[in-house]
């Protein structure tokens, strides 16, 4: 700790300049005090009133029967419905086998029962696993010697699935990329798995090997989707954070209905927006508020879910003017949304009209907070992009399409912490645009892998 200075030695015009010093010292800090204290005073965000994911939300105490407080009150409210039918799982359409179980002799009299006697009572499935071990194909190559001049000559071709290299087939390749990319599982547990499970030993530079192999089917796999997009006319766009070597990079998904495409960049700025389209201007686009994902298309839609989280914490927070109202409103357009599509071109005419009528009312409060203050001019900025679902009911009132298809990013890097080399997740990205792009078209994760491996021609992006 510095000692004070020595106040007998000081000229009056030192004290006065040491005074002023000292009193400007003084106002920073309590400005800084009142700023600190205001803060404590604010709501805390979490996943209700922001963009703070839930899995850092509050988590409620279960009680002894293992329910949180909420569920509690909803099965209170249940209790009239106990004693209905309950659920099953529904009989296999093609079993494996089939037996019978029939009654010899009869539980009254003992009679004996014959084959004609039995009626069918009732009728399960027992399920269980083969057990699975890898199936080895030895190849040799045999070359013929010629009885005329002595000249060897080895087969001109090898079957396909059979020619010298990587001992390991496409299916073992889609499986490990299964594991890998969709189900989150590190090298190392990767090795232990397929030596546990299968009796297969694989070393973590096999698996390295495998993605190698991979690359070039999922980058063709790219080239087809980012053709589509670049042709989409409505295009919903969101980004979020990965580490690559312990590095900051981000994610970015742009997706509708027919495709997805993941493309990961150093760079969250506007510049990776134009590179993936090249040119290309859908005519609707739809986003949260992020600067770097404004003026891209004709027409915008934002995300009204990211406005009805700010709405709600500038109430916890306070507020009981604007935001209660506004709050109202955006509700009451999620209502009309889900009917969007049946409703005539009149009439949701007529509903976006009474919206913006209610708007102005709003926008016309006098208000004193200042989280309302900034969210209505937000607004007053924004506002003829907050329900441009009612002149193109194609597209949602928020972005939560992009939100899902980036979830699984979010997952991975709390799971594995990230990547250790630009290319796995270049290859990570290609992966996840081919599997989001087959599941809006009804096909799951693996049988998409295998498709872009050529194992299968279940589906092709084109």
């Amino acid at each position: 700790m510095t000692p004070p200075p020595d106040l007998t030695k000081l000229t009056p015009e030192q004290k006065d300049a040491l005074i002023l010093a000292l009193w400007e010292q003084v106002q920073k800090l309590s400005a800084r005090v009142e700023e600190l204290e205001a803060r404590l005073n604010e709501p805390p965000k979490n996943s209700g009133n922001s963009s703070v994911p839930p899995s850092k939300g509050f988590k409620a105490n279960k009680n002894k029967a293992g329910q949180t407080q909420g569920q509690t009150e909803r099965a209170g409210l249940r209790r009239g419905s106990v004693g209905r039918k309950g659920y099953h799982r529904p009989l296999a359409e093609d079993p494996d086998e089939t037996i019978r179980i029939i009654a010899k002799t009869c539980g009254g009299c003992g009679h004996a029962l014959s084959e004609a006697d039995q009626k069918l009572s009732r009728a399960y499935d027992k399920i269980d696993l083969p057990k699975v071990k890898p199936r080895v194909t030895r190849v040799e190559i045999d070359e013929g010697v010629c009885p005329c001049c002595a000249e060897a000559t080895e087969p001109q071709a090898v079957p396909e699935g059979l020619r010298e290299g990587s001992p390991f087939s496409l299916n073992i390749v889609a499986l490990a990329l299964y594991l890998r990319f969709i189900q989150n599982v590190s090298y190392e547990r990767l090795t232990r798995l397929f030596r546990d499970l299968f009796g297969l030993g694989v070393s973590e530079g096999a698996l390295d090997a495998m993605l190698c192999r991979a690359r070039p089917c999922f980058d063709k796999q790219v080239e087809a989707i980012l053709a589509r997009l670049r042709k989409s006319r409505v295009v919903c766009s969101d980004e979020t954070s990965v580490r690559i070597d312990g590095v900051n990079w981000w994610n970015w998904v742009f997706q509708n209905d027919d495709i997805v495409l993941h493309v990961i960049r150093r760079s969250r700025g506007h510049g990776v927006v134009e590179e993936v389209l090249d040119g290309h201007r859908p005519a609707l686009w739809v986003s949260d508020l992020y600067g770097a994902q404004q003026g891209h298309a004709a027409e915008w839609q934002i995300c009204l879910a990211h406005q009805l989280r700010d709405c709600q914490y500038a109430i916890e927070a306070g507020d009981t003017a604007f935001a209660p109202r506004m709050k109202r409103l955006l509700l009451r357009a999620f209502v009309i949304a889900k009917r969007r599509k049946a409703l005539a071109a009149a009439t949701r005419k007529s509903y976006k009209a009474r919206l913006e009528r209610d708007m102005d009312a709003i926008m016309a409060l006098n208000v004193e907070h200042k989280d309302a203050r900034r969210l209505r001019k937000r607004y007053g900025k924004h506002r003829g992009s907050l329900f441009t679902f009612l002149d193109h009911p194609e597209i949602a009132p928020d972005n939560n399409g992009s939100e899902r298809a980036l979830r699984p990013t979010a997952t991975y890097r709390k799971v594995t912490g990230g990547f250790r080399s630009t290319w796995g997740a270049v290859l990570y990205a290609a992966v996840r645009s081919t599997v989001g792009t087959a599941a809006r078209h009804g096909i799951n994760a693996f049988a998409a892998i295998q498709s872009a491996l050529g194992i299968s021609d279940v589906y092709a992006v084109g």
